[in-house]
């Protein structure tokens, strides 16, 4: 059993099913949308996700649907039903175990900001490293 929920804990859900499809999206909807340089999404049959809490629901394209939690504004769900008809993507981020469901690969990376592509040559810290030393 897969479960998440939003930052307030308004929103939880949980679904039995493993993940169809499991990739970082880097779309300009995406990025948009989450206020993040991309979106990890879990791609999931509808009927095997049990959603408890009121979930606000935008129109973002033509047959785009994303699904938040109208209290803290965590974005949770996508559907589409031209694209993945009877199916739900969940924002892996939001998962209580984000580990749980392995990244299967990147999309969208014609639409990647430029600094995304290199993040692996950038210093890396355990923790937030503090404020800049004054010169």
């Amino acid at each position: 059993m897969l479960t998440g929920g939003c930052h307030c804990g308004a929103i939880r859900y949980e679904t039995t099913s493993e993940a169809i499809h499991h990739a970082l999206c880097h779309c300009m909807d995406c990025r948009k949308s989450a206020g993040a340089p991309a979106v990890a999404w879990a791609l999931a049959p509808a009927d095997q996700v049990r959603i408890k809490g009121d979930t606000v629901w935008y129109a973002s394209s033509e047959h785009g649907r994303r699904g938040f939690c109208g209290v803290c504004g965590t974005g949770l769900f996508y559907t589409n039903d031209v694209i993945f008809p009877n199916q739900i993507d969940v924002q892996s981020a939001t998962l209580d175990d984000p580990d749980a469901i392995p990244l299967q690969g990147q999309i969208e990376v014609a639409e990647r900001i430029g600094w995304m592509g290199h993040l692996d040559r950038l210093p890396a810290f355990e923790r937030y490293p503090g404020p800049p030393e004054a010169p």
